[in-house]
């Protein structure tokens, strides 16, 4: 069972989704690779498509029990928000500027990314936990989705109508382009845009619902079961939902965010049976590991394979990630088993080398935190 306040099926959880991340994030060649491991076009999902939300499913269910250690100091809880806020979407901008086409144009410098998509939705979901009560939690959780449904098929988009969900006729992009300008990481719309920023607090919500429920001292193992039961209704309202707006990862659709949600519900809870309630650990320590350094992991990983892709060696090979991934992957792999399977195997042992570094962080008892 759970020991104190720390769930260890929230630490794999959380853990197991960064090196998800980590791993569609990273491929050897991303010109050859499997598609569970790439994003959906544009309507529809994918495997890689619940990353993101899993992340924030995980941080909504960590942010109560991170704020009752400061709860006795509101103005402590106050600075640790606002301190971790500024801090995830400043290392949200430094990534978009490592991964800009040099020389950095400013007028055209990307302003979301995913990092900058947390910081806004854990500021929300800080204050609605502190100062809201469940009942209108629920509320909230319940009325973006709907509002946000109501409005991306209701309100016009000059030149398009109303209803239209193409990249540039929808009215999440619309807004986008008139606030943002031209700061959009395809120009004329963006993936983590403001608008559907919003039903992504509604996916965060989901997760503080299911942390609470799990932390409860009164839990046993039917909690288990009804979590899982929560999050399968909920995958099914999620696809019924799509016949009338379409699930889509980019728009952050209320029916992506539902479907997301579910499947987060159910994993969750088998995490929380075979971890908590049966006490089967022996294969988790990395998960953990991940997840007790998630930030750090994605972060580093991220910018070090942003070097790596950047670092300039001789030709042919013209990276140095490009040089590593064609002599150690792609020339013993592509010839026998494909130029899929050459770029995973690159991917899985990048996601490796992380492993080692956050158990040997895990093991020290180093853990970065903002």
């Amino acid at each position: 069972m759970t020991t104190g306040t720390r769930l260890e099926a929230l630490d794999v959880f959380r853990g197991s989704t960064v090196a998800a991340m980590i791993l569609v994030s990273t491929p050897g060649n991303w010109d050859a690779v499997y598609w569970p491991l790439e994003h959906a076009a544009w309507h529809g999902w994918t495997p890689t498509d619940l990353v993101f939300p899993f992340f924030l499913f995980a941080m909504g269910a960590s942010v109560p029990i991170a704020l009752a250690r400061r709860r006795a100091q509101p103005r402590r809880v106050r600075h640790h928000v606002g301190r971790r806020a500024l801090i995830l979407f400043g290392l949200g901008l430094l990534l978009n500027a490592m991964n800009a086409p040099s020389p950095l144009v400013w007028s055209t410098f990307r302003i979301p990314g995913v990092l900058q998509r947390i910081a806004i939705v854990f500021v929300i979901i800080a204050w609605l936990t502190e100062k809201r009560s469940r009942s209108v939690q629920i509320g909230v959780a319940a009325g973006v989705l709907l509002v946000y449904w109501a409005a991306m098929m209701l309100v016009p988009v000059p030149g398009f109508g109303p209803g239209v969900l193409t990249p540039n006729g929808n009215l999440a992009s619309f807004l986008d382009r008139l606030v943002l300008r031209r700061h959009l990481a395809f120009g004329t719309w963006d993936p983590e845009g403001i608008l559907s920023t919003v039903p992504a607090i509604a996916t965060a919500l989901c997760g503080v619902f299911a942390g609470d429920w799990l932390i409860d001292p009164a839990a046993r193992p039917h909690r288990a079961l009804s979590l899982w039961a929560a999050g399968a209704i909920a995958t099914v309202a999620a696809l019924m939902w799509d016949l009338v707006f379409p699930i889509n990862k980019n728009l952050w659709t209320s029916s992506f965010a539902l479907l997301a949600a579910g499947v987060a519900t159910q994993l969750l809870a088998v995490c929380y049976w075979v971890l908590d309630v049966q006490g089967v650990k022996g294969w988790s320590l990395p998960f953990v590991a991940f997840g007790r350094n998630a930030l750090a992991a994605y972060f580093l990983s991220v910018s070090l394979d942003t070097i790596m892709t950047r670092w300039a060696v001789a030709a042919p090979e013209g990276s140095l990630k490009w040089s590593l991934y064609t002599h150690a992957f792609e020339s013993p792999l592509a010839p026998c088993c494909g130029m899929e399977l050459a770029s995973m195997a690159y991917a899985i042992a990048y996601v490796a080398l992380w492993a080692v570094v956050v158990i040997i962080m895990y093991r020290r008892r180093i853990f970065v935190g903002i």
